[in-house]
């Protein structure tokens, strides 16, 4: 993939005091975002105000769409035109975009969505978080697909994981979410934004070669196809139905296999070039606390108190949860006594680490249902508990 700087026209360059959803607008604008259709939902319309404050000053278009359904359904549109593109919801508004998602997927369509989480099910808790669109993002969505999902603990990483989507979403033509939280949304804490020429942005991988020999789902050496623009006088043909490579439906088993194989190998053989994880304290670790997003800000006080208690306790913090980092807590789990996993939600990502585990080590659940974050005392008593 070819390798550029950043338009210095979409970068704020120097030190700010953003919330979080600010910060994610910053992010998409200095990664090259310049189409965003959106509906507002709380908590993540000051994502979208930002940027339609901002969009002006880099030529770029802003719009404000009747509903969630037609806003990725945008997306996907002006993706294939050729531009960067994102768009941002929550809990509600994740789930009218379902469809489409399927559909950008299945085009291999490179776009950004943040989700700024709240308590749900249904309307739930409009203005207070959750993190309970975990799974959702991973599976929301009927078929088999993979998808990369990053999840920002500040600001500053709501700036930085914004472009660090954009660039996984170039790189492997894949829908790239950023789930963050109600909490991590109306944070303000200070965001650093650097220079243009200290942004490195991915390119997206066109093709050059003759018109009449384009082949839009045709996996390069990389599983990654090439794109180019509607409207440069390329014919192709592209379809949510099972396809060769050409586009054209295929509607056999054969075709099924390799189609949607595709789909998921080009992730999961990359995924040790995706993950990112923190880890603290791991190596003399008989506890280790899983957690991410607003959640791992909270650990941070039971971890302290833990260790001050004698206890040996570890932490990782997910940044990347989808893919999951399953092979690290498989070698962990062998030489740990358990996890603990805090969430906001009666269970979901601790379901992946139980799995990854297979049984060396169990996955203990500190559930929150949402509204608010949990009480470090919580998280501390599961982990005396572990320790026992």
């Amino acid at each position: 993939m070819k390798k550029v700087k950043a338009d210095p026209k979409g970068v704020l360059t120097g030190s700010h005091y953003l919330d979080g959803d600010y910060a994610l607008a910053e992010g998409a604008l200095a990664a090259g975002c310049r189409f965003f259709a959106g509906y507002p939902i709380t908590p993540s319309t000051e994502t979208a105000e930002r940027f339609a404050e901002r969009i002006p000053s880099v030529g770029g278009v802003f719009i404000q769409m009747e509903d969630e359904l037609a806003s990725i359904a945008a997306l996907i549109g002006a993706a294939w035109g050729g531009k960067k593109s994102m768009t941002v919801t929550s809990g509600p508004g994740f789930s009218l975009m379902m469809e489409n998602i399927g559909l950008a997927c299945m085009l291999e369509t490179p776009l950004v969505i943040a989700n700024v989480q709240r308590g749900g099910p249904s309307t739930g808790l409009p203005t207070l978080t959750g993190q309970q669109d975990m799974m959702q993002v991973k599976w929301g969505s009927h078929g088999d697909y993979k998808i990369i999902a990053l999840s920002p603990d500040s600001p500053q990483e709501c700036f930085d994981l914004t472009i660090e989507a954009f660039n996984l979403s170039e790189i492997y033509r894949v829908p790239t979410f950023v789930m963050t939280d109600e909490c991590v949304g109306h944070m303000h804490e200070k965001v650093v934004i650097p220079p243009a020429e200290e942004i490195e942005l991915v390119e997206r991988k066109w093709y050059t070669g003759p018109k009449n020999e384009y082949l839009p789902f045709k996996p390069d050496k990389d599983m990654v196809p090439f794109m180019v623009k509607v409207g440069d006088g390329y014919r192709f043909h592209v379809t949510g139905l099972t396809h060769d490579e050409r586009g054209y439906p295929v509607i056999n088993a054969e075709c099924q296999d390799v189609c949607v194989r595709h789909l998921n190998d080009k992730i999961t053989n990359n995924a040790d070039k995706i993950i990112r994880i923190d880890e603290d304290q791991i190596d003399t670790a008989e506890i280790i606390v899983i957690s991410y997003g607003i959640t791992s800000r909270v650990t941070t006080r039971a971890v302290r108190k833990a260790r001050e208690a004698g206890i040996k306790v570890g932490t990782i913090r997910l940044i990347t949860v989808w893919p999951f980092p399953e092979k690290r807590i498989k070698e962990l789990a062998k030489k740990v006594k358990a996890f603990v996993v805090p969430e906001i939600n009666y269970g979901q990502v601790v379901q992946e680490v139980e799995r990854s585990a297979a049984g060396e080590a169990p996955a203990i659940l500190v559930p929150h249902c949402g509204g608010w974050v949990h009480d470090p005392d919580d998280i501390l008593q599961a982990i005396k508990e572990a320790a026992r």
